[in-house]
């Protein structure tokens, strides 16, 4: 509802993409890294979140590139529900490709 409001407000299209169930949802960059990173952890348990993140801040590639983690202790919300007429207000046309995880919300105006 909050995409709705948002496309309304400003009159835009919005097309949201996700990834499905099971579909990696890291940037391909964080694969190219995971060999390193895993090559410097080299098996010692990891006990801590500051030893995990130890790990992946230290590891360097040769180029240099090295990546930046942080703990994130944000409290998410779960098992929020949307009601049908919240869901009925939201003008939502499924895309072609994995139509249940992609979709195009579009303005209540006239104009698009």
């Amino acid at each position: 509802m909050a995409l709705q409001k948002f496309a309304d407000e400003f009159g835009l299209v919005i097309t949201v993409t996700h990834y499905p169930p099971g579909a990696s949802k890291w940037n391909p960059i964080d694969h190219r890294m995971f060999s390193l990173i895993s090559g410097n952890w080299a098996g010692e348990p990891l006990t801590s979140y500051e030893k995990m993140l130890k790990y992946i801040r230290r590891t360097r590639s040769a180029q240099g590139f090295h990546c930046r983690a942080v703990l994130d202790t944000h409290e998410y919300p779960t098992r929020w529900r949307v009601t049908p007429t919240a869901k009925a207000g939201v003008r939502l046309k499924p895309r072609p490709i994995l139509p249940s995880w992609n979709y195009t919300i579009r303005p209540h105006s006239h104009h698009c």
